[in-house]
């Protein structure tokens, strides 16, 4: 153990003996832990920091918008404000295509070994 690890120890310790983490918040819940055995371990650290920061890559973005277009054109009443969703369906879709064509993720290594996974994460 090096130095930093064991001085963060000996503060922790010294922590719990002042009784600094007691009547915590939460204490005795259980913790929801988010499952992320989906995610390549090499990838999970990044994935969190970009979901806990709010970020959607550009094809996620517009995949959640598909679905959405699609609910809304499945459950419109009006055939005029059906014809406006499935203009801005097929834009969407559209829009997807180039932006996977940008990334060029289907020849990238990353992409070829988790491919399976993305597609059933995502639903790609």
């Amino acid at each position: 153990m090096d130095f930093a690890s064991r001085m963060a120890e000996e503060r922790i310790r010294q922590a719990i003996k002042d009784g600094e983490f007691d009547n915590l918040p939460g204490e005795g819940k259980r913790l929801e832990l988010e499952d992320l055995s989906a995610i390549p371990e090499d990838m999970r650290t990044s994935y969190l920091m970009m979901k806990n920061s709010g970020y959607l890559p550009e094809e996620v973005r517009l995949k959640k918008e598909l679905i959405t277009l699609e609910d809304m054109i499945a459950s419109c009443k009006d055939p005029e404000q059906k014809e406006s969703y499935k203009k801005q369906l097929t834009e969407k879709e559209i829009q997807l295509r180039i932006a996977l064509e940008k990334r060029n993720l289907k020849k990238s290594n990353a992409y070829q070994k988790y491919s399976s996974k993305i597609h059933k994460r995502f639903g790609i």
